[in-house]
């Protein structure tokens, strides 16, 4: 099993952004990938929205408050962005190359993730079969993100690391987390 903790810094912008700290673990085992993130400090300011009752498989989440990893097979320019809803509501998309050949991935029908409202913040905890699209023995290359929508409409990015002169959570050398 290959655990490993992460911390996401937001992209330099000149929005004040409040109190917050992105962090979590992910891990590994044979092909089951667990993320946790963890969400913590000044709420006050950020849309985050309500748990939905009738979770579904929904386009253009990053347009609110959403946290994203990203899979890539280790040599390959085919990769996978995964997009979690604090509402409760997903999807997954396919790519060919960097930013070609979008499509919904039909491997999965559901996303099974539990989001928990803290004392001290908010966490999202997923568990996820990869056989569904990658081999046990196949290397994979994650990036973990996350969009937070202010109230004021404002967005930033969060990563762990921006390579691009813009936020971009698409750039394969962001990929950093080997597993």
């Amino acid at each position: 099993m290959n655990d490993q903790t992460f911390s996401l810094q937001p992209f330099l912008s000149t929005k004040s952004l409040p109190n917050l700290k992105i962090a979590g673990n992910i891990a590994r085992n044979s092909n089951q990938l667990a993320i946790c993130y963890m969400l913590e400090g000044d709420f006050k300011e950020i849309a985050i929205a309500t748990p939905s009752n009738t979770r579904s498989r929904k386009h253009e989440l990053w347009e609110d408050t959403c946290f994203e990893f990203f899979v890539g097979i280790k040599d390959s320019a085919r990769y996978w962005e995964f997009n979690l809803s604090p509402a409760g509501h997903w999807n997954v998309y396919r790519f060919n190359a960097y930013r070609q050949g979008m499509q919904e991935e039909t491997a999965f029908t559901i996303l099974p993730f539990s989001v928990q409202n803290q004392a001290d913040g908010l966490a999202l905890v997923l568990e996820v079969d990869l056989n569904k699209i990658v081999s046990a023995k196949q290397e994979i290359e994650v990036a973990i993100t996350t969009v937070i929508k202010h109230r004021d409409g404002e967005v930033t990015y969060w990563a762990l690391t921006h390579r691009g002169a813009e936020a971009d959570f698409h750039l394969r050398d962001s990929f950093i987390i080997e597993l």
